[in-house]
């Protein structure tokens, strides 16, 4: 079960229209390493786990990208809203406005569409920590690094330093993992899988 609370878990208060900025930051929103793939990601990797624990932590986690992605979705609409159609053509935007006019609408940057196959639920336990421990990593950086407005500079930094929270939770649910298998070579075997008599 879900509440939601009618606001954001970040401010985010943009004053500028700039859809060069905006096909940067869409990539967060549905790309391969977004908000979107992430809480399906690790909402649908809960169910391998038998530990009530590292179950209840992908939950916790999936539930707070829920919220990223309402910040991202935000900063992408307030980067287009009200956008002059003089505008619509800068820095090849007019491509995603023929299709969605000034909609949010889950896409990589480079224009590609969110789609399932961009994240695993491989049903081992271990492969699901790692690629989420890969996934939390760097996400926000190259961001960071091509945009300079510090009004969706500051939104963006935190959700960089939770995704650093994240990757440190996987690391230690991985640790929790590993302590509990009866087996030294953790790599040779899901232990999640049937099992072999």
């Amino acid at each position: 079960m879900y509440v939601y609370e009618k606001r954001l878990q970040y401010p985010v208060n943009i004053k500028i229209k700039n859809p060069k900025i905006a096909q940067v930051v869409i990539s967060q929103y549905g790309g391969p390493d977004g908000e979107a793939s992430a809480a399906m990601r690790y909402m649908s990797q809960k169910f391998t786990f038998k530990n009530p624990r590292i179950a209840g932590l992908l939950n916790d986690i999936a539930t707070e990208e829920l919220s990223h992605l309402e910040i991202v979705g935000t900063i992408v609409h307030q980067l287009v809203k009200d956008l002059p159609c003089d505008d619509a053509d800068i820095a090849g935007f007019e491509k995603y406005y023929v299709d969605h006019t000034l909609g949010v609408w889950p896409q990589a940057a480079g224009g590609v569409p969110f789609q399932a196959t961009e994240f695993q639920s491989s049903g081992d336990p271990i492969a699901d920590l790692v690629e989420d421990m890969a996934a939390e990593q760097k996400t926000y950086d190259n961001i960071l690094t091509l945009v300079k407005d510090n009004e969706v500079c500051d939104p963006i930094r935190f959700l960089r330093k939770r995704e650093i929270v994240h990757f440190q939770r996987f690391g230690e649910a991985l640790r929790m993992l590993t302590e509990e298998l009866d087996k030294k070579n953790y790599y040779a075997f899901n232990p999640s899988g049937c099992k072999c008599k």
